[in-house]
C-alpha cells in the first residue's frame, strides 16, 4: 500500500532534473528579496511598511498575470505532450493578448486609484511610525513600478512556454541575472554609491524596474535563438492567428483562473488590510514574515510547477493512469519535505528578525509569526499542489471554487471578524487564518481520491 507513493530512481531524477532550476531561481529571488527587505528595512520602519503596501495592491496585478496565462498553460503543456507544434505557437500567442491587456488595465487602475489604495492600509492606529511618512513612500514606490508591468507580463509568457515544453534552465539563467542586476541596483540607487545620490525606497524600486527588462531581454532573446529546439517560437510573430475555436477553448478554461487569481489576491489583500488596522508594527512584522515565507516556500513553488507540467504532459499524451500515479507520489513527496522545511522554519523564527533594524516590539512579532507560519507550512504546501492537480486537467471552475471562493467564503470573514470585534492580538489572528485552512485540505483530500481532474482537453471537442 505505501509503495504507491513511493516512485522509482527514474521518477525521483525526472522530479529533480525539472525542480532544481525553479526552485533554485525562486531561492534566489527570495533571498535576494530577502536582501532588499534588509536594505530597505535598514532606513526604518516607515520605509520597509511602504515598500510593503505598495507590493502588496501589485498583487493583484502578479496573480492576475499568472491566471490569464494559466489556462492557456494547460493547454501550452497538454499540446507539448501532444507533440502539436501548432498548437504550443497558438497558445503562445494567447498568452501574448492577455499580458498586454492586463499590464494595460493595471497602469489605467494603478494611475487613478493608486494613491487611495495605500491610504486604505493606512487607517488604523500609527503605533509605531509615522502614517503621512508611509503613505508617501508607497505611492512612490508604485508610480515607479508602473513602469515594470508590461516586462514583467511579457517574462511570464516566454518563460512559462519554455517550462511547458520543459525548459527550466533558461527562465532560471534569465532569472539570475536579472536578481543579480536588481541587487546590484539596489546598493548603487538605496544608499547612493558610485556618485549616484541616495534615493531610498525609490531607489528600490527603480532597481526593481531596470531588472526586468534585464529578464525579458535575457528569456525572449533565447526563445527566438533556439527554434531548433523550441519551433513554437519560429513565426510566431509573422501573425496574430489563433484558431478561433481554440480561442475560445482557453478563454473558457483562462476566464475561472483569471477571476480566480484576482480575486484571491484581493482576498489576501484584504486580509493584510485587516492585520494593518493592528498598526505599523504589525504591518513590518508582516512584511519580514512574508518574505522570510517567500524563501522557506520555494520549494512548495517549484512542486506546483512540477504537477502542473508532469501530469499536464501525461494527461495531454493520455496518459490517464500514469498522470494519477504521477500525481499522487508528488503530493507524497511534498508534504515529507515541508514537513523538514516547517520545522527549519521554527527554528530559524528567533534569528530572522534579528537581520532587520527594526524595534524589539517588530522583531517579537516576527518571531512569533514565522512559528506559526512554520507550523502551517504542510497545510499549505498540500492546498497548493492539490490546486495545481485539479488544473493540470483543465478543470478550472472547480480550482475556482476550491481556491478564490474558499478564500472568500471563510479565510476572508474570518479575518475580518478576528481583526474588528475581537481584542485578539495580531498573532493570535494570524493563527486562525493560516489554520483555517486544514478545511480545505479536507475538501481537497476528497477531491483528490475522486479522480475526476484527470482530462485530456487537447483532445475534446
Amino acid at each position: 500500500m505505501f509503495s504507491r507513493f513511493i516512485g522509482n530512481k527514474a521518477f525521483y531524477k525526472s522530479v529533480v532534473t525539472l525542480l532544481i532550476p525553479i526552485v533554485i531561481q525562486q531561492f534566489i529571488t527570495s533571498f535576494v528579496s530577502l536582501l532588499d527587505n534588509i536594505m530597505v528595512g535598514s532606513l526604518g520602519t516607515e520605509a520597509i511598511s511602504a515598500a510593503s503596501i505598495a507590493n502588496q495592491v501589485m498583487l493583484v496585478f502578479i496573480l492576475a498575470v499568472f491566471g490569464g496565462m494559466s489556462g492557456a498553460g494547460i493547454y501550452g503543456a497538454q499540446f507539448f505532450g501532444k507533440g502539436d507544434t501548432d498548437g504550443m505557437r497558438y497558445t503562445f500567442r494567447c498568452k501574448m493578448y492577455f499580458g498586454v491587456l492586463i499590464s494595460a488595465a493595471a497602469i489605467l487602475v494603478y494611475l487613478f486609484f493608486g494613491e487611495s489604495f495605500i491610504a486604505a492600509f493606512l487607517k488604523g492606529e500609527s503605533n509605531g511610525g509615522d502614517l503621512a511618512l508611509t503613505q508617501r513612500g508607497g505611492c512612490d514606490y508604485l508610480n515607479i513600478m508602473l513602469w515594470g508591468l508590461p516586462p514583467f507580463a511579457l517574462v511570464q509568457v516566454y518563460a512559462g512556454t519554455l517550462r511547458e515544453a520543459g525548459e527550466t534552465r533558461a527562465p532560471m539563467f534569465a532569472g539570475i541575472c536579472a536578481i543579480l542586476t536588481n541587487l546590484f541596483g539596489n546598493w548603487v540607487l538605496i544608499f547612493g554609491h558610485l556618485g549616484v545620490p541616495a534615493m531610498g525606497v525609490q531607489g528600490a524600486a527603480i532597481a526593481t524596474v531596470v531588472s526586468r527588462y534585464v529578464e525579458l531581454l535575457i528569456v525572449a532573446s533565447h526563445a527566438h535563438r533556439h527554434t531548433d529546439k523550441y519551433p513554437f517560437f519560429a513565426g510566431a510573430y509573422k501573425s496574430l492567428y489563433v484558431p478561433g475555436s481554440l480561442a475560445m477553448k482557453i478563454l473558457r478554461t483562462a476566464t475561472p483562473l483569471l477571476i480566480n487569481e484576482i480575486l484571491w489576491s484581493l482576498g489576501m489583500t484584504f486580509i493584510t488590510q485587516f492585520y494593518s488596522s493592528r498598526g505599523l508594527n504589525a504591518v513590518a512584522a508582516l512584511n519580514i514574515n512574508g518574505t522570510a515565507w517567500n524563501l522557506f516556500s520555494v520549494i512548495m513553488m517549484g512542486m506546483g510547477s512540477a504537477v502542473a507540467i508532469m501530469v499536464g504532459q501525461r494527461l495531454g499524451a493520455g496518459k490517464m493512469e500514469e498522470a494519477r500515479d504521477v500525481d499522487r507520489k508528488l503530493i507524497f513527496l511534498t508534504e515529507v519535505i515541508h514537513v523538514i522545511i516547517g520545522v527549519s522554519m521554527v527554528l530559524a523564527a528567533p534569528l530572522v528578525p534579528r537581520l532587520y533594524n527594526v524595534s524589539e516590539e517588530v522583531r517579537d512579532l516576527t518571531r512569533q509569526l514565522l512559528m506559526i507560519a512554520g507550523c502551517a507550512l504542510p497545510i499549505h504546501s498540500f492546498a497548493h499542489v492539490t490546486y495545481f492537480t485539479i488544473r493540470s486537467g483543465g478543470r478550472t471552475v472547480i480550482t475556482f471554487l476550491f481556491d478564490a471562493v474558499y478564500t472568500w467564503v471563510i479565510a476572508v470573514p474570518l479575518a475580518f471578524c478576528l481583526t474588528r470585534f475581537t481584542e485578539l492580538t495580531i498573532t493570535q489572528v494570524y493563527f486562525c487564518v493560516q489554520f483555517v485552512d486544514i478545511l480545505k485540505v479536507m475538501i481537497g483530500l476528497i477531491m483528490l481520491k475522486s479522480d475526476f481532474w484527470a482530462r485530456n482537453v487537447v483532445n475534446e471537442e
